[in-house]
């Protein structure tokens, strides 16, 4: 710490007996932190989140997850690099790392923005971009305000500031709970995804004019070519809403003897229908 300063930063704590501890807080906050983006990715390419609407939203995700791998960078470096030893390194660590994580946040917040809009049902989304937004709007401040004080050797006020803005970090970190949330299965809770590909099996099923709603049961086998074919039980044929096919065994007489079994996306091949059984010896046919 400096003569005239009263108050030390996080970096004067960390840059002596509590080195060890620095590094390894900031590698797990940061790593975990990261992980909760490319999770958040995933989930909503494979269905447990609401999916993205456009290449465009793709995009932001991705570039966000770049510059928050670049504020991770920043903050492992200025914990390693300290203050005592390399102050120039640690303060241009320091600006990545607070660059990189606000520039991320207005991404997915711009993410998040596009979601809210085609999914209306869902306020966690609208939820969550105005936590982020608050998020970029009080840190830039806070650390405009860090910059000029540290500038202006106010040790003590912008110690102050730096531990606030430390503090207001954890709460975004863990505003990702209320993202990944809205993914977990449960047995009073469908994940958000899964909601949506419901709710566009009944659109579809509605469009088509024969598909029985998804909340109902099965309806019976008809021979109409856009009514489809649906059975529950024991080989019989019915309609898989997760998969969105036709799933069972072939119905060998009566009505809607016609429809074949959807567990295999193989067509047979028409240009083989007019071969009839030859004749032969043993397994021989001429």
């Amino acid at each position: 710490m400096a003569r005239n300063q009263r108050i030390a930063y996080i970096s004067d704590v960390g840059a002596f007996g509590l080195k060890p501890l620095f590094i390894t807080g900031a590698v797990i906050t940061t790593v975990f932190l990261d992980l909760a983006f490319v999770s958040e990715r995933w989930l909503r390419h494979f269905g447990r989140l609401a999916p993205n609407t456009s290449r465009v939203q793709s995009a932001l995700s991705a570039i966000s997850i770049f510059f928050a791998i670049a504020g991770t960078c920043g903050l492992i470096l200025l914990s390693i690099f300290d203050t005592y030893h390399h102050s120039r390194v640690h303060n241009g660590c320091l600006f990545i790392f607070l660059a990189g994580y606000i520039i991320s946040a207005i991404f997915l917040c711009a993410e998040y923005q596009r979601l809210g809009i085609h999914y209306r049902q869902h306020r966690v989304l609208r939820l969550s971009f105005w936590i982020k937004l608050a998020f970029i709007f009080v840190e830039v401040a806070l650390a405009i305000v860090f910059a000029v004080t540290s500038w202006r050797d106010q040790e003590d006020v912008a110690a102050i500031f730096e531990w606030i803005v430390a503090l207001i970090f954890t709460f975004y970190v863990l505003s990702f709970l209320l993202d990944l949330w809205p993914s977990v299965r449960s047995r009073h809770h469908v994940p958000q995804g899964w909601q949506e590909r419901e709710a566009q099996l009944e659109k579809e099923a509605q469009r088509n004019g024969g598909l029985p709603p998804l909340d109902q049961g099965p309806a019976p086998i008809t021979s109409e070519p856009n009514q489809g074919t649906y059975q529950n039980q024991e080989g019989e044929l019915y309609y898989d809403r997760v998969t969105g096919q036709y799933r069972g065994t072939n119905m060998t007489a009566g009505q809607g003897a016609h429809h074949q079994a959807a567990n295999s996306t193989h067509r047979p091949d028409h240009s083989d229908l007019g071969r009839q059984k030859k004749s032969g010896i043993g397994r021989t046919r001429f």
